[in-house]
């Protein structure tokens, strides 16, 4: 009885926390949040093209680990080491998190928006944003998040999917996050855009006989990117347009050319290939799901006024 009311308590927190959320949720106090937003967003993608992917896995990083409150965004102490530093964490690239203060400064210039906006919001917009800016599909997003009150690198172990997952280790990374077998698909075809180190893809490449179903001419492109000795630091795209938002990711799969391991198995799984197969024909299918993915995905672990607050340096507790 007991363990059957703390799930039903478990359950109310989690949907009155994500009945918080409103479109309109800054309509009184920073009526032009988004716009301001997405001008800072634009400034910033003109000098830094890597914005896209780096605010886009900045986004799924955060929300996977403790919800998405903006804790991926607190800076180390000497007292406390934090999400961003845990090794998981390392490879995301500097200009998302950039791309965010950015935004913050360009919210605080405003009277009426200063210190009005929270740091988790600002992340929601700009990931929206550089989605639409590289052709994705445009949705509102919803709003009403607080900032994270905590952020250690101990939270962070085992919560993000690997590059190396089998299928049922991804499906329970996205289940202990309330997100289904269908979310998981959409989401994982966020991979259609940006750069991965090849340090990421050595392992895979140089033991096909493990995985005898990647695309033969495709092991040899990526043998010609990354050989053996590559310089830790070069990345290279994971399809063949890492700028443009389309349902290629899909497409590829089909072929054998799934960049990671974790990618390909959503082929080579039974459970998964159908709707791969739906998505890589009817892209407007994919991007409608990917939609619904990604507000899912934004409900995560949401905190409120009695368990957060509102930044006023989104890299630093206030």
């Amino acid at each position: 009885m007991n363990v059957l009311l703390l799930i039903i308590s478990l359950f109310l927190t989690i949907n009155l926390s994500s009945g918080q959320l409103s479109r309109n949720f800054y309509a009184g106090s920073c009526p032009d949040v988004e716009h301001i937003v997405r001008n800072a967003i634009d400034q910033k993608i003109q000098h830094s093209a890597i914005t896209v992917a780096a605010v886009l896995r900045l986004y799924f990083h955060d929300c996977f680990v403790n919800g998405c409150d903006a804790s991926v965004m607190i800076s180390s102490t000497k007292g406390n080491k934090a999400e961003k530093d845990h090794p998981d964490n390392l490879s995301l690239a500097g200009d998302g998190f950039d791309a965010i203060v950015r935004a913050k400064q360009a919210l605080d210039a405003v009277p009426n928006c200063r210190n009005k906006v929270s740091c988790a919001d600002i992340i929601t917009i700009a990931t929206r944003d550089v989605i639409t800016i590289v052709g994705g599909p445009k949705y509102e997003v919803e709003l009403g998040r607080f900032d994270g009150l905590s952020s250690t690198a101990a939270s962070v172990q085992g919560k993000l999917p690997q590059p190396t997952d089998d299928f049922n280790k991804l499906t329970s990374h996205f289940a202990k996050n309330g997100l289904t077998l269908n979310d998981m698909i959409a989401l994982s075809g966020a991979h259609t855009l940006g750069v991965a180190h090849c340090t990421t893809v050595l392992d895979r490449i140089y033991n096909v006989k493990e995985e005898p179903r990647m695309n033969a001419t495709y092991v040899t492109q990526l043998k010609a990117l990354c050989p053996r000795d590559v310089d830790p630091r070069k990345v290279i795209g994971m399809d063949s347009s890492p700028g443009n938002f389309e349902n290629d990711y899909y497409k590829n799969l089909q072929q054998g050319k799934g960049f990671f391991k974790s990618d390909q198995v959503l082929y080579t799984d039974r459970r998964s290939k159908p709707t791969v197969d739906l998505w890589a024909s009817n892209g407007q299918a994919f991007s409608q799901a990917f939609v619904q993915s990604m507000l899912k995905l934004g409900r995560v672990g949401i905190k409120t006024s009695r368990d957060g607050n509102i930044r006023r340096n989104c890299e630093a507790f206030n």
